[in-house]
């Protein structure tokens, strides 16, 4: 691979080389990490809000599903249930059911997020690369309170695999899972728990969040002794503020509005500081850590020995 140095800098041609090496890694995963992404919408957002997720990071899924009470070219998919804050776990229960109904082969993980919501979808399908969708589980920023394994935040985005999809609508079919609750991200995290699909960890090697229930600001600039906010209370993990609160790998942030979704773009994807050499690698990170605990645990053992 060519070094990059002040006497040897990057030409068109082997830029040119570098972003399609670069794409190779994610173009593979799109392939092995087969992703549906249903955005949580409705008709008064579509210009306001929606049309900039189609603009920006909703082509990087293997399909993307708009669902709103109306049809419309869009597209958005009609679903039988009427607007308002009262009616998204309505709207949650259906939008899986049309999924579960036109889409079942089409997927191996399905995201739900919502229309103020931006995601990296590289760092998503990394994380889940590692994972089984064949088995119950799903993945989010974990809360604590209300369900007892806790349940995922709806504003982060959450990610539920092959089986947990299949487990939630047979949850309804079943009439084991009901429309017991208008808070929507709890709810369907009670049926989770009810149906035995497990929350999954999807903090990077460093312990760090990727899944953002907030803007980057609410948790980059660490603040002073205080009483914690409610997000940071619900917490299911010790929170952390400052620039080690959000992994490298950042999977998504909320209350995303139009102009900011083409800002977060541009900084994902464009802005590159020259000759600078990235130094967060989670594979070589991981076998670092367990490296470094096998190490421990032989010292360890060897003092005991010893004693």
């Amino acid at each position: 691979e060519m070094e990059l140095t002040p006497n040897n800098p990057p030409t068109e041609e082997n830029y040119s080389i570098s972003k399609l090496k670069d794409r190779s890694v994610a173009a593979n995963l799109s392939q092995k990490v087969r992703l549906l992404c249903w955005i949580m919408t409705g008709p008064k957002n579509l210009e306001s809000r929606t049309k900039y997720i189609r603009a920006t990071w909703a082509n990087r899924c293997n399909k993307i599903l708009y669902m709103s009470s109306v049809e419309t070219d869009f597209p958005t998919v009609g679903l039988n249930v009427t607007e308002g804050r009262d009616q998204l776990y309505w709207k949650t229960i259906r939008a899986f059911q049309y999924i579960y109904q036109h889409h079942r082969n089409d997927y191996d993980w399905v995201l739900k997020a919502d229309d103020d919501t931006f995601v990296v979808i590289e760092n998503l399908r990394y994380t889940l690369s590692k994972q089984d969708p064949e088995k119950p589980v799903y993945f989010g920023r974990r809360f604590r309170p209300f369900v007892h394994q806790g349940y995922m935040s709806g504003g982060a985005g959450y990610v539920l695999s092959k089986e947990a999809v299949r487990r939630f609508i047979e949850g309804f079919d079943m009439a084991k899972c009901t429309h017991f609750s208008i808070i929507e991200d709890m709810a369907l995290g009670k049926c989770m728990e009810t149906m035995g699909v497990e929350p999954g960890d999807s903090r990077d090697v460093k312990g760090r969040q990727t899944f953002h229930p907030f803007p980057p600001d609410k948790y980059l600039i660490k603040k002073p002794p205080r009483k914690r906010p409610w997000f940071l209370l619900y917490d299911y993990y010790k929170p952390r503020e400052g620039p080690e609160c959000c992994s490298d790998h950042t999977i998504s942030f909320h209350y995303i509005y139009n102009v900011q979704m083409y800002t977060l773009e541009y900084l994902t994807y464009n802005l590159r500081p020259y000759g600078y050499q990235y130094r967060y690698k989670p594979d070589s990170a991981a076998t670092e850590t367990r490296y470094i605990t096998l190490s421990l645990l032989a010292k360890d053992e060897t003092e005991i020995e010893l004693d």
